[in-house]
């Protein structure tokens, strides 16, 4: 997910360049690490939330 979204809004910033996969991979390299970390820490309220829903779906 975070490579395709690093790709997209990438190449909207600086279109296609000569270098654009050497720039997209830098920025990709930045990204990856950040979103581990949002997963790793989002992840147990999203559970909670959903495991909510779904208790109030099934009442």
């Amino acid at each position: 997910m975070s490579a395709s979204i690093t790709l997209a809004t990438t190449f909207v910033r600086i279109g296609a360049v000569e270098n654009f996969f050497a720039l997209w991979l830098e920025v990709w390299l930045v990204a990856y690490p950040v979103a581990i970390v949002c997963i790793l820490a989002y992840r147990p309220l999203a559970t909670k939330i959903t495991a909510a829903v779904l208790e109030k779906l099934k009442s």
